[in-house]
């Protein structure tokens, strides 16, 4: 039987039963921003994590916990940070928490982004350690932790926690309230042991982890790392036959549950005008009739875009007749760049291009288009619809959803796709042309295939990869997760569901004053009473 939303909707209904679901991730799927005129804009973020869940929640309806960061967020929001979400037609609750620049400067762009990132992400940048980073991680998460347990109440709940920027979360709603059933989702690598035991807080990143219930990554690899990375660091029980731990009396067990992409929000992106865009979109950056190959990313020394561009030029070299004949698109959105390697690293992409462009191009043609900017779904989906290829070159990856996003926009079963072998996608996607991104020749190779690839060679890989990613979609991968998490909720109690409320009147700046003094105090008791227990638990 396929997986759909409808199938979902009914495991979550019968398996989960009167437990509620939180969703806890650090970015939100909807954000609000002010406008020219004191106007407000809702905005859905492209990251892949907000994408994929954002379907899941509708679904299966819950709270979804995550940083309110729009400059717009407080005035559309109630007292408590609650919006009904999506607009207009709501089906979950979205919770808004609030940080300080202060700490989100120390738990996101230093801990999260300067620390774990390039520490599970084996692309040779050297991860910063600094104490004062690991002081705002652990305020983050436990300010979080008062946010989840304010929403679950007294009644059952399975919190599903994404990603990096919450290692600590498990341990403290744990030590909070036993019975909730705590799952995480880790949406990066993990490193091998040696890597990732460099880190000074090694331990209680672990240790926390292991507060959960269920611990999944996208790949069984990254599950064996996580494991040997616990039986070199912690004392604690391994049961490897079954892939679990057991600590400080509690069991967490560790299974691969690879991501996928929703295979129908591509048709819903595109529309039925999505040709005279495309050729608004040729037109507005001089592309012509050329085939055009794309490159989707942020601008992240992970995603391999320098080495794509290094390929794009050796193409060149090797084949100068390719001269005037093809392009490549690069959208870049710009990305942490209050971090330094960020910041350099936009400058570093935008050099590239101009090079190859002033050595191999002509006032008629540039080989590359460098779109340093942000990219909305819909405008995504067009790339990936018009494009005679896309690349997909990353260093390291624990999944990579561009790579799926792409195949689902494909319903002409055209286009070729040119796949790090270093993407969890990789072990998916085996139709894709597969290659080494650290490799020039090999990656220069696998650009000229995909210029050369034929009709029928394109339909038959495309094909594949279509039905691929069709079987294992989204809700598959919520549904399978989900049921592997409801068999841990003891017998449910009888609690009603919150009722999402129609959006909230936007409030004034003075209104926002008034209502957030009482919300603030309350949140800061509620971490520390968090943390003493914390303590009081770790001694």
């Amino acid at each position: 039987m396929a997986w759909t939303k409808e199938r979902l909707e009914a495991i979550a209904g019968t398996r989960l039963g009167s437990a509620k679901l939180i969703v806890v991730s650090n970015r939100e799927p909807y954000i609000h921003r002010n406008l020219p005129g004191g106007e407000v804009e809702c905005i859905r973020p492209a990251g892949g994590l907000t994408t994929a869940l954002d379907p899941v929640m509708r679904a299966c309806g819950g709270v979804w916990v995550a940083h309110g960061s729009g400059n717009a967020d407080r005035r559309t929001a109630d007292s408590r940070g609650h919006i009904g979400v999506p607009p207009g037609d709501p089906s979950y609750l979205l919770r808004r928490v609030w940080l300080t620049p202060e700490d989100e400067a120390g738990y996101y762009y230093g801990f999260s982004n300067g620390s774990l990132w390039p520490l599970c992400h084996q692309v040779y940048c050297r991860p910063s350690f600094s104490p004062d980073h690991w002081e705002a991680y652990k305020r983050v998460n436990e300010q979080f932790a008062a946010a989840v347990l304010q929403e679950a109440g007294k009644g059952p709940a399975v919190v599903f926690v994404q990603d990096y920027h919450f290692a600590l979360l498990p341990k403290l709603l744990k030590a909070a309230r036993p019975d909730l059933v705590v799952a995480h989702f880790w949406h990066i690598p993990w490193p091998n042991p040696e890597t990732f035991r460099v880190c000074p807080w090694a331990s209680e990143i672990l240790q926390g982890m292991l507060g959960n219930d269920l611990l999944s990554f996208h790949t069984q690899y990254h599950c064996n790392n996580f494991l040997e990375t616990v039986d070199r660091t912690l004392e604690c029980r391994l049961d490897r036959e079954h892939f679990g731990v057991t600590s400080g009396g509690r069991h967490c067990r560790v299974r691969p549950f690879p991501i996928s992409v929703d295979p129908e929000l591509a048709e819903t992106y595109l529309g039925d005008d999505w040709e005279q865009r495309a050729a608004g979109l040729r037109q507005r950056h001089g592309l012509g009739d050329l085939p055009v190959l794309v490159g989707v990313d942020r601008v992240d020394y992970t995603k391999g875009i320098p080495e794509r561009l290094a390929a794009v030029n050796r193409l060149l070299v090797r084949h100068p007749e390719w001269k005037g004949r093809f392009h490549f698109l690069q959208a870049g959105a710009p990305s942490r760049t209050d971090l330094p390697e960020y910041r350099d690293l936009n400058i570093r992409v935008a050099e590239l291009t101009e090079t190859i462009n002033r050595e191999h191009g002509t006032p008629d043609w540039k080989p590359v288009v460098f779109l340093n900017e942000h990219f909305g779904l819909e405008d995504i989906t067009l790339l990936y619809r018009m494009a005679a290829g896309c690349v997909v070159s990353c260093l390291h990856d624990g999944m990579n959803l561009v790579a799926k996003e792409f195949v689902t926009s494909r319903p002409d079963e055209g286009g070729a796709l040119v796949l790090s072998r270093f993407t969890g996608a990789a072990s998916e996607l085996t139709d894709a042309v597969l290659v080494n991104p650290f490799d020039v020749d090999e990656l220069a190779d696998a650009l000229l295939t995909a210029l050369t690839m034929s009709p029928d060679e394109q339909r038959r890989r495309m094909r594949r990869m279509r039905k691929q990613v069709a079987d294992h979609n989204i809700y598959r991968w919520a549904g399978m997760l989900l049921s592997e998490a409801a068999k841990l909720v003891d017998e449910p109690l009888d609690e009603l569901e919150p009722e999402i409320s129609p959006e909230p009147d936007i409030k004034t700046e003075s209104e926002i004053e008034e209502i957030d003094s009482q919300e603030v105090n309350g949140m800061i008791a509620s971490a520390t009473a968090l943390s003493l227990i914390h303590l009081m638990g770790a001694s």
